[in-house]
């Protein structure tokens, strides 16, 4: 490797590091004593190493009855619309890119168009209709009104256009249905481009605060980033800031984790040969 390499390294590492310093320094401070950062937060390398180092604030997070209910809840959401936009993306992208029947350019239109309506637009239709059924305070009440997604319908029609049709003409030659096209060539091929959107599925499920807000009054329906939200008012004014950075450790940590194991499906996804991972 010539020195022109290393210097791209170096000239990349900077601005990386600098883009992590606040998530290093979150980290930071909820390893470090309560009565430390009442005084300060910059104690060695700009708080970035946390010295003294304590445990205490994590302890004390999972010792509040709700939070590991919180958590499961937020992985149970989470889960549930993943799979729930897998299913309804993929079947619907590849009706949409390879199969013929009626109004189909008319509900392409729609799903394009369902692109430009804010979230927050529909909230009151689906609070009211989600209330008509009882629903509230539930699960699917959590899940259901995030399953159909037009950007991953999009992105799965996308894809599924850019598979060569000559592999779908050799299937039908051996006489299969286009149901099983779809489940034995389709799928597979697909992969890369549906772990990415499970990837950003999950990470908008977890992350998401503003429709648990409005479905679920009850604690015990509360998902992680809801529940800490609740309380961090608290911690701010009585427990310390040592905890509120916990809070964000914990309601972040499981996205970190997934997003590294999956990330080479991201890179697939993206490029031309994707289609043949």
């Amino acid at each position: 490797m010539n020195r022109g390499y290393y210097w791209l390294i170096i000239g990349l590492a900077i601005p990386a590091f600098l883009w992590l310093v606040p998530t290093l320094w979150m980290v930071s401070l909820s390893f470090q004593p309560n009565e430390v950062l009442a005084r300060t937060t910059s104690t060695t390398f700009f708080g970035l190493i946390p010295i003294p180092f304590t445990a205490d604030n994590y302890a004390a997070l999972f010792s509040f009855g709700q939070t590991p209910k919180w958590f499961l809840n937020s992985l149970i959401v989470a889960a549930g619309m993943t799979l729930g936009v897998l299913a309804v993306s993929t079947t619907a992208g590849y009706a949409l890119a390879r199969l013929d029947f009626p109004f189909k350019n008319a509900i392409t239109v729609i799903c394009l168009i369902g692109l430009m309506v804010p979230e927050q637009a529909v909230f009151i239709p689906l609070y009211t209709m989600f209330a008509d059924f009882g629903w509230h305070n539930s699960y699917h009440a959590l899940i259901l009104p995030r399953m159909a997604v037009p950007i991953g319908v999009f992105l799965m029609m996308q894809f599924f256009k850019a598979i060569p049709q000559d592999i779908e003409e050799a299937a039908r030659l051996d006489g299969v249905t286009w149901l099983q096209i779809f489940w034995y060539v389709m799928l597979p091929l697909a992969r890369p481009a549906m772990m990415t959107l499970a990837i950003l599925t999950f990470l908008y499920a977890w992350n998401d605060y503003l429709w648990p807000l409005v479905s679920a009054q009850r604690q015990e329906f509360f998902t992680i980033t809801l529940g800490l939200a609740s309380i961090q008012s608290n911690f701010a004014q009585s427990e310390g800031l040592g905890r509120v950075m916990a809070s964000g450790v914990i309601a972040s940590l499981p996205v970190v984790v997934m997003f590294l194991i999956f990330q080479r499906y991201v890179v697939q996804a993206m490029t031309v040969g994707g289609s043949k991972g």
